[in-house]
């Protein structure tokens, strides 16, 4: 089956893309768009990366590319991969490829020119559509049939293309949840339930990216509770187990109504407890950069904010806590009382609440304490211990006093305090 992008793809008309398409065509080669700028078109979402396939071999590709004056970088050469810079944006080269030995990470790869089976050796069908540079799309897998019916279908066997990667158990529901519509493949996912313990080969790195880009999608709550019935979500996320994945659905739909930029940090927190210790071995475990580790420790340790507190009360919190951590709170909460809002009155009101309470802690500014040492000194204060505790009391009283008292009344206090 073939059709054409031609008119719906506005990169393809790219004059560098055309010259690299056309250098690389060049004595007998061949080379076309591959993948996901291709499906993507087809589905009417953005693309972002072009990837182009070939039979030229990487050395060759080289040597093309720097003739035609462009930067040829050898990213991946051994996999057959350059990277070339045309125009001043990279695409992906890569020579048309068989795998002849795989371990379930990674794949020794012969080179070769026959289409068919470079298209076979892909994970899924509608990632293995190619477009020639005029927009016809070649499609050897019945990858266009799969996107007019969203489905979402392994190519050839599922338990062995699973053995070739095992990543690609998670890449299932990864890309059901952007591209999937229905029940996913029935067969896709006895294979990913049969094979689910070969996850625990794959490094902590590449489990949490592929997790990180299916909690992105636009929503992410269908995929989830299929990962969970395959049993592939407590493989990879033990803390979800006993917590359970139904907060997932009222904050997808609150991000929908309220305008919220879907937050895979903030999705990852509706379907895990927030208990400090284990959020501390789930980003150790998982290899969080410090700053995801950071805000999910603060949400854990950020105590629930009451729906009828006053924004004087959460100020104080506020201060003396983390307000990312707050802020997380109080969207979840404010996403499960609208969801519960439907029936019950009094989630209304809750909502409410909890509406008003994020309003102010998002744009909340913490307040400078405006004593320091240097102020007790100059009234005569002895550097020491017990200038330190009248500082840290100050502050105390500072923060219960709603931020109120100005220097001169804080060192007013100072000097009260101070008195032998």
């Amino acid at each position: 089956m073939s059709s054409s992008i031609a008119g719906r793809a506005d990169w393809l008309g790219d004059k560098h893309l055309q010259r690299l398409l056309g250098i690389l065509t060049e004595g007998g080669e061949e080379a076309r768009v591959a993948g996901g700028a291709v499906r993507n078109t087809l589905m009417g979402q953005p693309v972002a990366d072009i990837d182009i396939a070939t039979t030229c071999l990487p050395d060759e590709t080289i040597r093309r590319a720097e003739a035609a004056g462009f930067k040829a970088v050898p990213t991946g050469i051994e996999h057959g991969t350059i990277t070339v810079v045309a125009g001043g944006k990279p695409y992906e080269v890569t020579t048309l490829r068989a795998d002849i030995e795989t371990d379930g990470r990674r794949a020794r790869v012969s080179f070769g020119r026959d289409w068919q089976a470079d298209a076979e050796r892909r994970d899924f069908t509608i990632n293995a559509l190619y477009a020639e540079a005029d927009g016809t799309v070649i499609d050897l897998v019945g990858g266009i049939a799969d996107i007019e019916a969203r489905q979402l279908r392994f190519i050839g066997d599922a338990e062995a293309r699973i053995r070739e990667d095992y990543l690609r158990i998670l890449r299932f529901f990864r890309f059901f949840a952007w591209y999937g519509d229905g029940r996913p493949d029935a067969e896709g996912l006895k294979a990913c339930a049969r094979l689910k313990e070969g996850l625990g080969q794959l490094s902590a790195e590449r489990v949490w990216s592929e997790l990180k880009k299916l909690l992105s999608a636009p929503d992410p709550s269908r995929a989830l509770l299929w990962m969970r019935q395959a049993g592939v979500l407590t493989s990879v996320l033990p803390e979800s187990e006993k917590w359970g994945i139904d907060s997932i659905h009222p904050l997808t739909r609150a991000e929908k109504d309220l305008g919220w930029t879907p937050d895979p940090l903030l999705r990852l927190e509706a379907i895990v407890p927030p208990d400090a210790a284990r959020m501390k071995t789930l980003a150790e475990r998982l290899k969080f950069s410090t700053t995801e580790a950071d805000r999910l420790r603060n949400w854990a340790l950020s105590v629930a904010v009451e729906p009828k507190t006053t924004e004087s009360e959460l100020a104080k919190k506020l201060y003396r806590g983390d307000r990312q951590g707050f802020v997380d709170r109080l969207r979840l909460s404010l996403a499960s009382a609208r969801a519960r809002a439907v029936e019950d009155t009094d989630a209304l009101l809750e909502a409410g609440g909890f509406s008003r309470l994020l309003a102010f802690a998002v744009r909340w500014e913490k307040p400078v304490f405006p004593l320091k040492g240097a102020d007790l000194t100059a009234i005569g204060a002895k550097p020491g211990p017990k200038l330190g505790e009248v500082l840290k009391n100050l502050e105390v009283e500072w923060v219960e006093a709603g931020f109120a008292p100005d220097r001169d009344a804080l060192i007013k206090r100072a000097a009260e305090a101070l008195e032998p």
